[in-house]
């Protein structure tokens, strides 16, 4: 089960960004514009953590800090353009996990979700984004897939699945973990979207479908990419 990421982010430019970034490295996203949005999805859903800008709409970010911090121990990233430090402190003090001020590089801000998470006894390694081998180059970050120098076009589905693999380069992913990831919980009996889609990708990348170099199936198991 991927890590869940709730991002309390008002500006569209910057959430989507942020979605984005976290998406590529396998994480769960959704989002929120408003403390009372952000509140609603809290009542039902509980994330792993959450990366939250504090000039919202309806309020201040920091009032959700102190509210979230009384019921959970929910890992809490703050995002802002403000750089009081006294602000910086008082939200820490408040039971915020981090501040990272805006603008900010994609690399500080994954990394600092991921030691947050890591003191709270999850280990989160920084995903593998990028695929090359034997002709075939895979670059997640910008969603770019190409064979022998020509760009494949992927559908959005396609794509997830390979992205998911790209992740785990090496290693199987079983059919129920490909399953749940790339279309969600409720199609975990739905193997033959699995088979449709992986005949398809094959179609696209593989020089000979019937004989993968790179898509490779773990009979009863589930599906590898070829180890770099």
């Amino acid at each position: 089960m991927s890590i869940r990421v709730l991002v309390v982010e008002d500006d569209k430019e910057i959430r989507s960004l942020i979605y984005a970034s976290l998406s590529v490295e396998g994480f769960t996203v959704q989002t929120a514009v408003s403390i009372s949005e952000a509140s609603a999805i809290l009542k039902h859903v509980l994330p792993d953590v959450m990366v939250l800008d504090l000039g919202l709409p309806d309020g201040n970010g920091a009032d959700l800090v102190r509210h979230v911090r009384k019921q959970s121990n929910l890992p809490i990233l703050i995002v802002s353009a403000r750089h009081q430090e006294t602000e910086k402190i008082a939200l820490l003090d408040a039971g915020a996990d981090d501040y990272l001020t805006k603008p900010f590089s994609v690399g500080e801000m994954l990394a600092r979700i991921r030691v947050a998470l890591r003191h709270r006894g999850t280990n989160v390694p920084a995903a593998t984004t990028e695929y090359t081998l034997d002709g075939l180059h895979i670059d997640l970050s910008t969603r770019l897939v190409e064979r022998h120098g020509q760009v494949l076009h992927l559908t959005k589905t396609e794509f997830s699945l390979l992205a998911r693999l790209v992740r785990s380069s090496g290693k199987v992913v079983t059919h129920r973990q490909l399953l749940v990831d790339v279309w969600g919980e409720e199609f975990i009996d739905h193997t033959h979207y699995l088979r449709l889609y992986m005949a398809q990708l094959r179609a696209k990348i593989e020089d000979n479908p019937t004989e993968p170099r790179y898509l490779l199936t773990e009979t009863g198991v589930g599906y590898r990419l070829a180890a770099i």
